[in-house]
């Protein structure tokens, strides 16, 4: 077989950070590379198409896009930055020839650039280093750039991607520069070095079709679509082929309809050759990691392989009184059908069958992944229960092995001891400690991942919001020993009824509300966070004893404290083991696992150690 590089096409992922600028550089080079008209009215962040990705600024799922440069075609691929979405990155990687490794210069790599870095590296993709929003005030790109150095060199990379190219830039703006003290006017430096740097795909033309299913997609017109890159020969519409799954079966199939990426989108072809990413239209049974190829030479390609799950979460159908009034999704059987559809389109993704038939055991990459997908269930008009994000163990040679993650915090220097002393309580370890011109301290740990669910907040609270915070799965470490979780109670509704204004007020002693006057509640549902230790449950619906009697400030109006509207991040962050989420469309509530107060005294009588896997 006989390969060639000298193939008219680049196949580039572009990986960064959350936040780094990596949506903003690939709108400059559409617009650069004569994608649109002069004077024609684009939206920015084009490649963040799903909804939830424009509300949180974040790239979720990876996507393609393609560009011409120089008579060359440059497929891109916009892969996210965040930690928890590391199976899209594995299988955005399975396409790529190289990589524009994207870095903030002020921020500089974090955890979660790492991780994405290390994924390119050993892949054995070429690396172009981009240094990116130079025009920023505390920008320090010399050292920014020491810092990819070394930690290229700590991931073992090789010598030629040691010896890689590097770029300074300010996306928004549109330019690029060889030097951070140039002045730049515009990405052709950047354009011109992914097709000189950046080698062609490696495949040969005159070889057996050959392709392997990086991504699926689903048309209302066309039904399932396949996402892969042409690695050996060619392909044309209407054409029979194969799909060699992961059992070995062959499943016959037609192409009904052949895409390639062009801007943003998609086009029509008769006809895609090796080493371009192709989407096929007609394929009914495909699988992520499948290889679809011609009948008379069915071999199959390495299969994509994932990092393993490290959270799981108990997802459960609606079973509040409530159930059934927001949402038009509430059958069981309806929730394990969207949860299955998302692990054929997520390779992260697993769903296994829970204790009964009305809950299921989801595992992930993180509570943030698990977050996204409720809230995208949620928007679908799914009602659900989910419970608390609990880690996933391994056990080898006797031992309990649990996940550790490398946090990086960036916080005021005032700040740095209580944030140290609440991480060390959680069987953190200090590696590194350093501080910034800027009177900020940048602090490195090894925590366990059961350390973080539930620390945001408190994080956020004790730094008074300005701190940062950014971790990935650093690998399996014996057990740490336990540590206090939550250190305050739940306040709980005794009855059902609507909450009334005069006793929220005086609840409020109690600790802090969540509910409204005028809310529906129910037994079992938590309207609030206790200032002890302990739940309690309490009357939100009890009114003012009625009197004939008048006498001076009797009837004097009661002022309430504000309530913050609960968000899916803080309810997940919150809830204790007996505790679950009630997700509906309109609403987020929380709720104890046994609505009964009676039901609740039960289990603690009978000694249960997990409420998690009780029903109502």
């Amino acid at each position: 077989m006989k390969k060639t590089n000298n193939i008219p096409i680049r196949n580039i992922a572009i990986i960064a950070h959350v936040d780094h600028g990596k949506t903003t550089l690939v709108d400059a080079m559409f617009r650069q590379s004569g994608l649109f008209r002069e004077g024609q009215a684009v939206d920015e962040r084009l490649m963040d198409s799903m909804d939830l990705e424009r509300e949180r600024g974040i790239t979720i799922a990876a996507k393609n896009c393609a560009i011409h440069w120089r008579d060359t075609k440059i497929n891109i691929i916009d892969t996210p930055g965040h930690a928890d979405f590391g199976g899209e990155v594995e299988r955005a990687l399975s396409m790529a020839d190289g990589a524009i490794l994207l870095v903030d210069a002020s921020e500089g790599p974090l955890p979660q650039t790492r991780f994405v870095l290390d994924k390119a590296l050993k892949s054995g993709l070429a690396i172009i280093v981009v240094i990116n929003k130079i025009d920023r005030a505390d920008a320090r790109p010399a050292e920014v750039l020491d810092e990819i150095y070394s930690l290229l060199i700590d991931l073992g990379a090789t010598d030629r991607q040691i010896e890689c190219p590097c770029l300074y830039a300010v996306g928004r703006q549109g330019i690029a520069m060889k030097s951070p003290v140039d002045k730049g006017e515009n990405l052709h430096l950047l354009l011109d070095m992914m097709i000189d740097e950046i080698p062609g795909p490696s495949a040969d033309p005159e070889a057996p079709f050959q392709m392997l299913v990086s991504d699926l997609g689903y048309s209302d017109y066309l039904g399932r679509l396949a996402v892969g890159r042409v690695v050996n020969g060619s392909v044309e519409s209407r054409k029979n082929l194969v799909c060699l799954k992961e059992d070995g079966e062959q499943a016959p199939l037609k192409i009904s309809r052949l895409q390639v990426y062009s801007g943003p989108g998609l086009k029509d072809a008769q006809r895609a050759d090796a080493g371009d990413i192709v989407v096929l239209s007609g394929i009914e049974n495909v699988h992520i990691g499948d290889t679809i190829c011609t009948d008379e030479t069915p071999i199959a390609l390495p299969r994509i392989r994932v990092d393993e799950p490290t959270v799981f979460m108990r997802f459960a159908g609606n079973t509040s009184p409530l159930a059934g009034m927001e949402g038009k999704l509430v059958q069981a059987s309806r929730i394990y059908a969207r949860l299955v559809k998302e692990t054929l389109m997520n390779v992260s993704i697993r769903v296994e069958a829970g204790d009964d038939r009305e809950s299921f055991i989801v595992k992930g990459r993180g509570e943030f992944q698990m977050a996204i997908l409720v809230e995208t269930m949620r928007r679908e008009g799914f009602e659900l229960c989910v419970g608390r994000p609990q880690v996933i163990y391994r056990y080898e040679n006797g031992r309990r092995l649990e996940p550790i993650e490398d946090l990086l915090v960036n916080c005021e220097a005032a700040y740095s001891g209580i944030v140290t002393e609440k991480l060390l309580q959680r069987k953190g370890t200090l590696v590194r400690m350093e501080r910034q011109d800027n009177d900020r301290t940048r602090l490195a740990f090894s925590v366990p991942s059961r350390a973080l669910i539930g620390f945001r907040d408190e994080f956020l609270t004790d730094t008074r919001g300005t701190g940062i915070m950014n971790s990935a799965l650093a690998g399996y470490e014996p057990y740490r020993g336990d540590f206090p979780g939550r250190f305050t109670g739940s306040l709980v509704s005794d009855r059902q009824g609507k909450a009334v204004a005069f006793a929220l007020f005086n609840l409020e002693a109690r600790g802090k509300l969540f509910t409204r006057p005028g809310e529906v509640v129910y037994e079992g549902m938590i309207i609030g966070e206790r200032n002890r230790d302990t739940d309690l449950n309490v009357n939100p619906c009890k009114t003012k004893q009625l009197s004939n009697m008048r006498a001076s400030g009797k009837d004097e109006a009661v002022t309430l404290t504000p309530v913050t509207p609960m968000t899916l991040e803080k309810a997940i962050q919150f809830i204790g083991d007996d505790e679950m989420i009630e997700v509906t469309p309109k609403s987020i509530r929380l709720r104890k696992t046994i609505l009964s107060a009676h039901g609740r005294k039960v289990f603690e009588r009978r000694g249960a150690v997990d409420l998690s896997s009780a029903c109502a």
